[in-house]
């Protein structure tokens, strides 16, 4: 795994959610920039800013594809 997806399963391990789950979170959110979502995850749900940010980058990239 490279780029963001790398941090997944320390995500998981960490935080004891399935990434699935976190970007179910993160398409609920009202939020849509970047900053603010990985800002909410910190002060939300107590992520780290690399793991926040990783999840974030992925989650918004496999939208912008669709």
């Amino acid at each position: 795994m490279k780029g963001p997806a790398s941090y997944f399963p320390s995500i998981e391990k960490t935080y004891g959610r399935p990434i699935a789950e976190w970007k179910t979170l993160l398409r609920a959110s009202p939020l849509a920039k970047h900053g603010e979502l990985v800002s909410w995850l910190k002060a939300e749900h107590g992520l780290g800013h690399g793991h926040a940010n990783a999840l974030v980058a992925h989650t918004l990239a496999e939208d912008k594809a669709k």
